[in-house]
C-alpha cells in the first residue's frame, strides 16, 4: 500500500480540493484525508501509477509538491539533517565571505560545489582560504545578523522528538554554526567541520578530516547502530550534492529546495513546502504539530 501526499507553500495555502479529487479519481485512490486545510492532504493507493513523474511535473507548475511512498514505516525514529539551506536559510560560508568582502567569488564556488560540479573538499578548502586573517568575531556577527532558521524547523524537531525520535544535525559547514542551530532547534547531536583559529583570527585552514559526503553516510551508520535502528527508520533531508549519500541510504531521503542535479536523483522532492512538509510525509496533521 502506498500513500500519496500533496502539499504546497504554507505561507500561501492554495491546494485546490478539486485538484485533489481529480487526481484521486484518476488513480483510483482511497478517501482523501486533509492534514491541513488548503495546504496538505493525502490518500491511499494500491499500486504505483505509470505517470507519476509526468503528474509531478504538471503539479510543480501549480505550486504543488507530490510525493508517493510506501505507507508502512513512513513515521520515522530518526531525523538526519543537513544545515545550510536546509535547517537554516543561508549558506554560512557565503555569509562569512560576504561580511569579509569576498562574497561573490565564494558564492559562485559554493553553488557549483552544491550542484556537484566541483569536488566538495577542494572547494571548501579554497573558500576557507579566502577568509584568512579575518577576526574570529566575524562568526558571532554573522550568526547574530545574517542567519535565520528555515520555516517549519522548530515544529519538525519538536513533533518528532515528542514521539521519541532522535535528531542529528550533520553539516559540511562548521561547528561554530551547528552548535548554535542544534541548541536552538533541539537536535540531540551535531557534527561539522572546524575553523582553525590562531590568536583570535581565522588562519584560512580547516580541521582534518573534512566532513563531506562520506562522513554524512558514516554518521547515519554510526548513529543507527548506536540506537539499534535500521536505515529504513531514518528520514534524511538536504539540498546539496554532498547530501546524496545519506539521502540514498535513509528510508526517506528528502531533497528540500535542492539543486537540480540533486533533486533529479531523489524520489522525494519538496520544492514548495517548508520543513513542515517532512511531518506531513509522515502522516502528521497540522493540529498534531508541537512547538
Amino acid at each position: 500500500m502506498y500513500t500519496v501526499t500533496l502539499l504546497c507553500n504554507p505561507v500561501k495555502p492554495s491546494l485546490d480540493p478539486a485538484l485533489l479529487e481529480s487526481l484521486r479519481n484518476a488513480w483510483g485512490g482511497g478517501d482523501a484525508l486533509w492534514l491541513a486545510p488548503d495546504e496538505a492532504a493525502e490518500f491511499a493507493l494500491e499500486t504505483l501509477p505509470d505517470n507519476q513523474w509526468q503528474v509531478w511535473d504538471d503539479l510543480q507548475g501549480l505550486g504543488v509538491d507530490l510525493v508517493i511512498q510506501q505507507t508502512k514505516g513512513r513515521r520515522k525514529a530518526m531525523l538526519l539533517a543537513d544545515m545550510d539551506s536546509t535547517m537554516i536559510q543561508q549558506e554560512c560560508i557565503d555569509e562569512l565571505a560576504d561580511e569579509a568582502g569576498v562574497g561573490d567569488h565564494v558564492k559562485t564556488i559554493t553553488a557549483r560545489a552544491m550542484n556537484g560540479e566541483l569536488d566538495f573538499e577542494a572547494a571548501l578548502i579554497e573558500r576557507v582560504g579566502l577568509l584568512a586573517d579575518q577576526p574570529e568575531s566575524i562568526i558571532a556577527k554573522v550568526l547574530a545578523e545574517r542567519i535565520t532558521l528555515m520555516p517549519g524547523g522548530k515544529s519538525l524537531l519538536a513533533t518528532m522528538k515528542a514521539d521519541g525520535a532522535y535528531a542529528a544535525l550533520v553539516s559540511g559547514g562548521f561547528t561554530a554554526f551547528t552548535a548554535k542551530v542544534a541548541a536552538e532547534l533541539g537536535f540531540d547531536e551535531n557534527r561539522a567541520n572546524t575553523f582553525i583559529i590562531d590568536a583570535g583570527r581565522l588562519t584560512g585552514d580547516v580541521g582534518r578530516p573534512i566532513l563531506g559526503r562520506e562522513a554524512k553516510v558514516e554518521a547515519l551508520e554510526q548513529i543507527t547502530t548506536r540506537l539499534g535502528i535500521s536505515d529504513s527508520e531514518v528520514m534524511a533531508v538536504g539540498d546539496g550534492a554532498n547530501d546524496l549519500g545519506m539521502l540514498d541510504r535513509a528510508g526517506s531521503g528528502v531533497a528540500l529546495h535542492a539543486k537540480p542535479s540533486v533533486a533529479a536523483q531523489c524520489d522525494i522532492r519538496i520544492n514548495h513546502g517548508d520543513l513542515s512538509a517532512l511531518l506531513y510525509l509522515q502522516g502528521y496533521a497540522r493540529d498534531e504539530f508541537k512547538g
